[in-house]
């Protein structure tokens, strides 16, 4: 679940200017230029990096306008599980990337899409008045000798550009390359091999007492199960290993402030995040990377002990689940569509109607589009002859209704109704849902249906249904196609 904010990274930022370069840039334009034609693939692991992770550690400081960089912490994240092979980044998701380069060859050695928190914030009302600032991590390759590492971010057309480099040597006094102690407790959900060869997954969990510790478990394997279940990942299971790492806090449940529940807990998940009441997200990122760092991992899903609907998904970050809710699975699958694929919502009603401003550049995300050449879509491998693009369904009765339901949530909200209720309502909204889709004509065919991302007009997605646009627990071939690719650089 992404709140309207979220729109802006997929839309918004569209036709949005890039903001301000920051001031701890260390190389022109030029010299990042000349660095980045040097080489493009893969180097080889050993002639470059030990068998080691690297954490970058940074502060990521700003307002709407304007962003800055501070490094924290240079640390060892313990041994390097990620790929030995495919080191370089060539599906380039997400809002922001980026690269190590060696210094003296001038070789870039490894690359990663990801997205954040600061980069949701940026675009929220809080940014236009106050400054904010997160913390945030990077993870790479121990490099054998000096490197520069350099963020790039999306501009108003979509490409990276740089905003920030650091220059690292690994011998220097400022990086710390001892090991954590790590005394967690760890229990193995799914384990299918070596996880250099396999795509790793961890699972934490928040507002468990010390007491719930069983109840973590049960609920890890449940919902790891759940993901596992479900396709692509069913088919794909011998490339992913699945680990839990246990995280008890002192209390059971995590902070919802809406309705004035405030506790301390083992990793400071909370619902209300960025003023939205079921968006649940933690900030405290230095606590939840230390934990994570017990066992391999390249994505991370951290469970709330809580039956309030709520989660949240951001694209090789992390996923919040309410494990207790009627539709924690639904939670579970749909916000690792973000998070392992930086798959767009495809979504777009709300209690308001709105219609979005005219959009002029193609989305990054793989799952939606502009319609900007309807001849040449970005899944136009998928589409059988015959199917019309633009894609007709019956859009208009369907959004009447999904009005009406909007409208019906947040009346049910604003009387602090129990979560019976509205699970209830979900589960009509969900049953209408397939009679809708009963009666399409192009309901299980691959073409172009207007409403996605937030927009009721001018942004499309590749299917009727999938389960980025409603609770049903399935995705589209489009997104299936994105995860695999996902899965396929990080298994070998």
């Amino acid at each position: 679940m992404k709140k309207l904010i979220s729109l802006l990274l997929g839309v918004i930022v569209l036709f949005a200017c890039t903001t301000s370069q920051p001031e701890q840039t260390k190389h022109t334009s030029e010299e990042i230029a000349e660095i980045n034609v040097v080489n493009k693939g893969n180097v080889t692991f050993d002639d470059f990096f030990k068998n080691k992770t690297m954490r970058l550690d940074y502060f990521h400081t700003g307002n709407s306008e304007t962003e800055h960089f501070a490094v924290d912490k240079i640390i060892s994240d313990g041994e390097w599980y990620g790929s030995t092979k495919t080191l370089i980044d060539e599906l380039e998701l997400g809002y922001f990337f980026f690269e190590v380069i060696d210094q003296e060859s001038k070789t870039l050695l490894y690359s990663r899409g990801y997205a954040n928190i600061f980069g949701e914030w940026q675009w929220t009302p809080e940014a236009k008045e106050e400054w904010g600032t997160f913390h945030e991590s990077i993870r790479f390759p121990w490099p054998l000798k000096p490197v520069t590492v350099i963020v790039k971010k999306r501009d108003g057309q979509n490409k990276f550009q740089p905003i920030w480099t650091t220059d690292i040597d690994p011998e220097s006094r400022a990086v710390n390359p001892a090991d954590i102690a790590h005394t967690e407790k760890i229990n193995i959900i799914h384990k299918s091999g070596n996880p250099q060869e396999k795509m790793d997954i961890v699972i934490l969990g928040d507002g468990y007492s010390i007491e719930e510790m069983d109840k973590f478990v049960s609920d890890a394997k449940r919902l790891g199960n759940v993901l596992l279940n479900a396709e692509p990942f069913n088919t794909r299971k011998n490339d992913i290993n699945v680990w839990a790492v246990e995280t008890p806090s002192q209390e059971s449940g995590i902070t919802k402030p809406h309705p004035g529940v405030f506790k301390r807990t083992a990793l400071s998940a909370h619902y209300s995040s960025f003023d939205s009441e079921r968006y649940v997200l933690a900030y405290d990122n230095k606590t939840i990377r230390n934990v994570a760092s017990a066992v391999p991992y390249e994505f991370m899903v951290i469970l709330i002990n809580e039956e309030t609907y709520g989660g949240g998904g951001i694209y090789k970050l992390y996923t919040t689940v309410a494990v207790d809710n009627k539709f924690s699975d639904y939670l579970m699958i749909h916000e690792m569509g973000h998070h392992m694929a930086g798959l767009a919502d495809e979504y777009y009603s709300s209690s308001t109607a709105y219609e979005a401003p005219s959009i002029e550049i193609e989305p990054w995300e793989t799952n939606i589009t502009a319609l900007l050449d309807k001849d040449n879509i970005k899944w136009k491998d998928l589409v059988k002859e015959g199917t019309p693009i633009p894609t007709p369904w019956n859009k208009e009765e369907f959004d009447a209704y999904a009005y009406d339901v909007q409208k019906e949530r947040k009346k049910l909200r604003a009387a602090k109704v129990e979560e019976s209720v509205m699970e209830e309502l979900f589960m009509r909204a969900h049953n209408k849902q397939d009679e809708f889709f009963a009666a399409e004509e192009y309901k299980d065919k691959v073409g172009a249906f207007e409403g996605a991302g937030y927009n009721q007009y001018g942004l499309y997605r590749s299917q009727l249904d999938c389960i980025m646009f409603t609770r049903h627990t399935v995705f589209c071939k489009v997104c299936q196609r994105s995860i695999n690719n996902v899965i396929d650089q990080y298994s070998e």
